[in-house]
């Protein structure tokens, strides 16, 4: 259940955040910008690159890593092909994950990594990997950490990842005894320490893959980099409009604003004890509604279904008719509302960008879900550039997400 009342109260919603995701959201325009000065202070501006390379690679834990592959693949559309590479099973080291180049990597391509920890065995030997196929590497992830090391070791271009205070690990070199991997994947502290399974190791906090802030960190770092190799538009000045709109989103967002005038809170009282349906329509909305999705299961615990206009017409028409349907169930309304649970029923929420072709096909949307009864919600951005209205999107869902995550107390 959703404790709407909590909406309404700042300090409520303060002592409920212990994750400090409201903080993050609103910190995202600057995030942005220590993301752009750090990578400016890597050399990102004084790289010349030699033509555009064959393929990107994207190598990273979880949805951050997936957001960052599927924004910088619409962003750069058909001038080059992105590929994120998933994990490919487990390394020797207990929960450790492994990722593989594809056969056919080699030194005309480009390998992004991407992670909010640095501390994974598997992307530290990808960049070993990578450096001996000849492959160019550039990793973004916190300071001092392995993969850090293991940039330096391959001399590949290292970003430090803007983080906070409240969600930077501990440094790799001060972290507990026994945290320091061995080749047969236990853990070893000094050198007087016997080694302990790896799985009793005490872990170190690390930011939520999906938090607000941890996006923008992994991802503002690589826009600069496909600008500087011509293969999308992101020079400094569109980056500072991106975090300038990010940080009027956070006005217009932020806890001490009313529901009824708050867009993020009205979206997430709005999905309350609904099954989300996102359809989106133009190019921005499609990554922007899948973050979304992202965001709502690892922050708020809530599944949600994604489609894009036109094919959501089809793809979801037998859902909006069947049992989740608002009218689904007629005696719903005879339900004792404090003793019973509510019933699932779908919500659509449109998220619009410009249309390609400026031909839309939400008239029909609207027409097919009023048709079945089932309720609808809709943003659309103000007028911008795609990366400053996907940046808009991005950043109400969030918002919309950690206030549901709150309310519902999950």
């Amino acid at each position: 259940m959703l404790d709407e009342s909590l909406l309404d109260t700042p300090e409520a919603l303060a002592e409920a955040d212990r994750r400090a995701l409201l903080r993050g959201a609103a910190e995202a325009g600057a995030r942005v910008r220590t993301a752009a000065r750090h990578a400016a202070e890597a050399g990102v501006g004084d790289l010349r690159p030699d033509g555009r390379p064959r393929a990107i690679l994207i190598a990273g834990p979880g949805a951050a890593a997936t957001c960052v592959a599927d924004l910088l693949g619409t962003l750069a559309g058909a001038a080059c092909p992105v590929t994120r590479l998933a994990p490919t099973g487990v390394a020797p080291a207990a929960g450790a994950l492994r990722w593989e180049l594809p056969g056919w990597a080699g030194s005309v391509d480009l390998l992004l990594i991407a992670t909010p920890d640095g501390g994974e065995p598997g992307l530290s030997l990808l960049a070993e990997q990578a450096y001996r196929r000849g492959c160019t590497v550039v990793a973004v992830a916190p300071a001092r950490t392995p993969l850090a090391e293991a940039a330096e070791a391959t001399h590949s271009l290292f970003v430090p990842m803007a983080t906070a205070p409240y969600e930077q690990p501990a440094p790799y070199d001060q972290r507990a005894p026994y945290d320091r991997p061995t080749q047969d994947g236990d853990h070893r502290g000094h050198d007087d320490q016997p080694p302990v399974p790896a799985a009793l190791v005490p872990t170190t906090p690390v930011p939520t893959a999906s938090a607000p802030g941890v996006l923008w960190a992994l991802l503002t770092p690589l826009l600069a980099l496909l600008d500087r190799i011509a293969l999308l538009s992101a020079p400094p000045e569109e980056l500072e409009r991106v975090a300038d709109r990010l940080d009027q989103i956070a006005e217009r967002c932020g806890p001490a604003v009313a529901t009824y005038s708050n867009p993020a809170k009205t979206l997430a009282a709005e999905l309350a004890d609904a099954l989300p349906v996102i359809w989106t329509e133009g190019t921005s909305a499609g990554p922007a509604g899948r973050r979304f999705a992202a965001a709502l299961a690892e922050l708020a615990g809530r599944p949600a279904l994604v489609a894009e206009l036109p094919e959501a017409l089809a793809a979801h028409s037998t859902l909006l008719a069947g049992p989740l349907a608002a009218s689904a169930d007629p005696d719903d309304f005879f339900r004792d509302r404090v003793e019973e649970a509510p019933a699932l029923h779908a919500r659509v929420v449109l998220l619009r960008d410009r249309p390609i072709g400026g031909l839309t096909a939400a008239p029909a949307a609207r027409e097919l879900v009023l048709g079945h009864d089932t309720p609808i919600s809709e943003l659309e951005p103000e007028p911008g550039d795609a990366l400053v209205t996907l940046a808009e999107l991005i950043a109400v869902t969030d918002f919309a997400a950690v206030y549901l995550a709150l309310a519902s107390g999950a």
